[in-house]
């Protein structure tokens, strides 16, 4: 049996590290990137992600506006997002709601929570 693939687009270092270290050892397959432009070769490249994490704040182009672009897309728009950010709990559920976004996370998450979210998300 394979993997569920997950990419983790964050522009924080500690973030990327945290969550590939927490998700690895939980056995998924996690690529990450600190660019939400760049992401777009492992999103629509084979095999597709089972699911996305995505900062909120990201250089030249936000989470909640990748996240729409990826939900208008068929080729995307069934693949669970979760967003991430450090905004406060209510603002990150309105910007999770409005982008159309599966579920969301605050940051700073432990790996405990976050493969716990995950997990809702990708039932083995």
């Amino acid at each position: 049996m394979t993997s569920q693939r997950i990419i983790v687009i964050d522009d924080s270092k500690l973030v990327l590290a945290v969550a590939s270290d927490a998700l690895e050892a939980a056995g998924y397959e996690v690529i990450t990137t600190d660019s939400g432009i760049d992401a777009n070769r492992f999103i629509y490249g084979t095999p597709r992600p089972d699911l996305i994490l995505i900062d909120v704040m990201m250089p030249l182009l936000n989470g909640d506006r990748k996240v729409r672009l990826l939900k208008q897309r068929e080729a995307s728009s069934k693949i669970p997002i979760v967003l991430m950010s450090t905004k406060s709990r209510d603002e990150l559920a309105d910007l999770a709601r409005e982008s159309g976004a599966d579920a969301f996370i605050q940051k700073p998450f432990d790996g405990k929570s976050l493969v716990r979210q995950v997990r809702q998300l990708l039932p083995s």
